[in-house]
């Protein structure tokens, strides 16, 4: 009798564990909550957090609930691996992250192995250029980015010379070498190659051999907590000409640790809470009051990306991913129709997207959008 009753007990607890899992999908996060990516990871996170408390709250996915669960990469290529392949095992629909490139390249092709959408904040230009049908971009891709900074500072900033600074690793060596192919296509010589490492802390000899080279401007492509350091020793040493970047440059906690020193930096930025548009505009304040704080351009990709999980989901009618991810490519989705992905966007074969992007400045310890760029591919 007790042994039956065991039985009993056991069938019921497998019962209701697959109901349980029948009635919910499950998407992993794969992000930066330690280490040197903590700012982007956490709020790349946050985003995902935000949009799965609205979906499920709405009723979920094709009447299942988001079951998300977020793992710290601790901003390392090697862990990223691991979870990824975690991820595979425990059987995610979907997986959100890495947001480093150094991590995604890595990782990614465990999610490849495993015929799972993954979407990532990545930026460098080689992670959708090896051929990988399960893999989207949250952010424009440097090839995007760096020929719309490039006529700004011809246009605009009117220079002939500029300086480079960059972080030495897959994300800053790949934009280095973009930004110099399109100002050189453009006649501007880099007049200083300088280069920086992860997590450096002294700026000061960079920022001299930007102040000795007499340019005409200086372009930064490093990561958060960096780039502030770099804006405050460049401020020190008096350094007043134009200071250009591409997203990381003018975020909101590059502004916070930066101080006054990053007022007069530009950058363009794919995403921006400070976006003129409403559906931007309710992100930022819900995420406000969900976090106590403002979110940078992560945490509106992480956001948006799962509300696009969401609206090609219902496209397919159905939890499939191998459709799933055929459906992305060549994707267009209106955010008319699908408000959480806060702007119209379209993704091609590769997994880049598409979208309007935008010129900020800071001015008084704010970011501020001076104009708002067309898709690239519009018509």
């Amino acid at each position: 009798m007790v042994r039956m009753f065991k039985t009993a007990t056991l069938l019921a607890c497998f019962t209701a564990s697959l109901a349980m899992a029948q009635s919910t999908v499950k998407v992993v996060g794969l992000v930066e909550l330690t280490g040197t990516g903590t700012t982007s990871g956490t709020n790349f996170d946050n985003g995902i957090k935000l949009a799965v408390k609205e979906i499920n709250a709405a009723g979920g996915i094709l009447g299942r609930k988001i079951d998300y669960q977020a793992f710290d990469t601790q901003s390392n290529p090697g862990v990223s691996k691991g979870l990824a392949q975690k991820a595979a095992d425990d059987g995610a629909y979907v997986v959100m992250g890495p947001v480093f490139s150094g991590s995604i390249l890595v990782s990614m092709a465990e999610t490849r192995r495993a015929e799972i959408p993954n979407f990532t904040g990545g930026e460098a230009a080689a992670i959708t250029q090896q051929g990988n049908p399960y893999i989207f971009r949250t952010s424009f891709t440097q090839a995007s980015a760096m020929p719309k900074i490039a006529n700004y500072i011809r246009d605009k900033v009117k220079a002939k010379n500029v300086d480079v600074i960059y972080t030495n690793n897959d994300f800053g060596k790949g934009g280095r070498d973009l930004i110099v192919k399109a100002l050189e296509s453009r006649g501007i010589k880099v007049a200083s190659d300088i280069s920086t490492e992860p997590g450096q802390l002294d700026f000061s000899s960079p920022v001299l051999k930007a102040r000795q080279s007499n340019s005409d401007a200086v372009f930064v492509y490093t990561n958060e907590e960096e780039a502030a350091r770099l804006l405050r020793e460049l401020r020190k040493q008096g350094y007043n000409k134009p200071v250009i970047g591409e997203t990381v440059l003018t975020s909101q906690k590059v502004i916070e640790l930066a101080g006054d020193s990053a007022n007069g930096a530009v950058a363009h930025v794919g995403l921006t809470a400070d976006a003129p548009q409403a559906t931007v505009r309710k992100f930022d304040e819900a995420f406000q009051r969900e976090f106590k704080s403002r979110s940078d351009h992560n945490g509106l990709k992480g956001y948006s990306g799962m509300y696009i999980v969401k609206a090609v989901t219902e496209k397919i009618g159905k939890f499939d991913p191998k459709a799933f991810a055929a459906a992305m490519h060549g994707i267009s989705l209106s955010a008319k129709d699908h408000p959480g992905i806060l702007l119209d966007v379209s993704f091609d074969a590769n997994g880049d997207l598409d979208r309007e992007s935008y010129m900020t400045r800071v001015v008084g310890g704010k970011q501020v959008v001076s104009d708002i760029l067309p898709p690239v591919n519009k018509k």
